[in-house]
């Protein structure tokens, strides 16, 4: 059975950030679920509507969460009890959480960067104060997942993929969409 993954989404979400991750997930297999934090319909902050597989507070078992960023999205995301009670959750039982833009701030307010490499928007780097703040596109410290934002989401989902499944998988996604990183293509 594939590995199920959470992606929460709220109004004001970064459409590039969750329509990749969705994309890139799915297209490695992975039994991805869009979880809608405030109702099956969200919009994101550049007015791109989204219709969710499900409500958050309906699943009951995951393998993962990974959270797109944007604003005011992020925010709503920290202030969601269900979505800090399954980050908190999955943190404890050494699941897998990722986290780009502004949505690692999710994760900081959950206390669950204490110590740990980890980066964000730049915007949002001054809440960032419990981690070993690095500015890397994309930082995997143990089972957390940080990235920059929407221009880092194609390397932040292989991450995620790597992670949860392996190299290979992730190597072949990235060709077969021919993506090329700003490392290689200098």
């Amino acid at each position: 059975m594939a590995k199920r993954v959470i992606v929460p989404v709220a109004n004001g979400f970064e459409e590039i950030e969750a329509v990749t991750i969705i994309d890139i997930l799915r297209r490695a297999g992975l039994d991805v679920v869009v979880a809608g934090v405030e109702g099956s319909d969200v919009v994101g902050s550049h007015d791109i509507a989204l219709r969710c597989d499900a409500l958050i507070d309906q699943l009951q078992d995951a393998d993962a969460m990974v959270l797109p960023g944007g604003m005011p999205g992020s925010r709503r995301l920290r202030e969601s009890d269900a979505v800090r009670g399954w980050v908190t959750r999955l943190h404890r039982d050494g699941k897998l959480l990722a986290a780009i833009c502004a949505a690692p701030t999710v994760l900081e307010s959950c206390g669950l960067l204490e110590g740990r490499r980890a980066t964000s928007h730049p915007n949002h780097a001054a809440e960032m104060k419990r981690c070993n703040y690095v500015t890397d596109a994309v930082v995997v410290d143990g089972n957390v997942i940080t990235s920059r934002g929407a221009g880092t989401a194609i390397e932040f989902s292989a991450a995620v993929v790597r992670y949860l499944l392996d190299d290979k998988t992730a190597d072949d996604i990235l060709t077969r969409i021919q993506f090329t990183s700003s490392e290689t293509s200098k």
